[in-house]
Parts: C-alpha cells; structure tokens; sequence
C-alpha cells in the first residue's frame, strides 16, 4: 500500500529489521495508512513514556490501533485495556517538539501495517505493547506504481462529501499532489467514523481503499456519477 516507486526513507528500518516488539497507542478516530504522515499531540504520562522509549529505539516505531469502543480511550485508569482492533499501522517518528507546559508534538510517518499477535505485559511506564505480525501486509513496504483512472471525477467526489459533512479543504496545490499520496492522505484526512476508517485501513492496497472510500461516500448520500473505475 505504500505510496510511489521511490525506496523507503534512509531511515527506515527494512522489513527484515522490523523490531518483534512494537508500543501501541490505541486512539480513536486516527488513522495512519502506509506513507501517511500523523500529527500527534501526547500529554498522558503513560504515552509521554511510551515516546521516551521509542526515541531511544533504534527505529523510533509506535503502533497506532482503535479501540473497538469508540469510547474507550476516554477517563481509563492507567492499567486499563480496551479492546482494540487487531490491524494497526506501525508509524516512525520523524520529528517531535518538546512543550514548555510537558507535552510532546510528534510526526508518525506510516511504514507498515501489522496484525497483532499477541499483547504482552504493560510496559514499566504503564503504556501497552504487543507482539506484530507483519508478514500478511510486507507489500506495504515494497514499491508500487499507483494512478486514479479518473482523478477529476474522484476529486469531485471527495469534494461533495465533505459538503455532506460540512468539512472544509484547503485545496490549493492539490493539482500538484501524485495520486497515491492524494489518496492517502485524503483517507487520512476525511471526517469518517471510527468504524469507516479501520475499513479502509484493512483494505488490501490502495485500488481497495478507493474503492471502499467511494462505497463509504455513497453510504453518506454521495452519488459516483456513473460507472467508471477510478484507479
């Protein structure tokens, strides 16, 4: 799934250097597909641990995952586990900024999705860490040649839903954005349910994830506008 023909970054791990232990943070509503770029604002002391130790690891990795309650990242005690869907995408962290009132602001760029294997015991900070399988999604870090059959058309249906959704974009020098980093980054970026965004984040490639993302738009009164594929 990952985007473009070029190679990993040169510090990205390859995928035989992925770690066999990975530090999830499980966080409703934030989706991270493979070469996607999350923001993220951390402030609880359990993940404010969780960045410490990943800046001192080699590969920099956390893997973000939803719980299967929407809710259920909301008021927890620190030994609490909700449950959480069991495909997440492992994100490096390629900058982060120190708050004076002790936060951090960090940037996840999305390397690889995993399935979990098995969750191990809480962390000595509090925060949780599993077992990753990567094996079922190691295409996402090969290189791939991606076009939307139809860029115009997908665009303007992007463009309706977010109307649906009372969402705005700015979209000045979108025309000069490929398709497959559109793609992406839109999937991120769009106001769709929990539920809706782990579905796109278990699609097989990104052909599946615009597929699914103008099946979810039609579900929210968006109409294709004919039978054509886009990619």
């Amino acid at each position: 799934m990952r985007p473009g023909p070029s190679n990993l970054g040169p510090f990205d791990p390859g995928y035989a250097d992925l770690p066999t232990e990975l530090p999830i943070f499980p966080l409703t509503n934030a989706l991270l597909l493979p070469g996607g770029r999350l923001p993220l604002n951390v402030f609880e002391p359990r993940y404010l641990a969780m960045v410490r130790a990943a800046l001192q690891s080699p590969d920099r990795l956390i893997g973000m995952v939803q719980p299967i309650d929407a809710n259920a990242d909301r008021n927890l005690q620190a030994d609490h586990r909700p449950a959480v869907h069991q495909v997440g995408c492992a994100g490096r962290i390629v900058s982060f900024e120190e708050t004076p009132d002790g936060r951090y602001q960090l940037i996840l760029s999305g390397l690889i999705r995993f399935r979990i294997k098995e969750e191990l015991p809480m962390a000595k900070g509090g925060y949780r860490r599993v077992v990753p399988n990567y094996q079922p999604f190691a295409h996402d870090m090969a290189e791939h040649e991606f076009q939307l059959a139809d860029r115009p058309r997908f665009l303007a249906i992007l463009q309706e839903y977010l109307k649906t959704r009372q969402a705005r974009l700015d979209w000045k020098g979108i025309e000069e954005v490929a398709d497959d980093e559109l793609v992406v980054a839109m999937a991120q970026m769009s106001p769709l349910d929990p539920e809706e965004k782990q579905s796109l984040l278990e699609c097989p490639d990104l052909d599946a994830v615009v597929e699914m993302m103008v099946a979810l738009f039609e579900v929210h009164g968006v109409t294709s506008g004919g039978e054509h594929r886009l990619h």
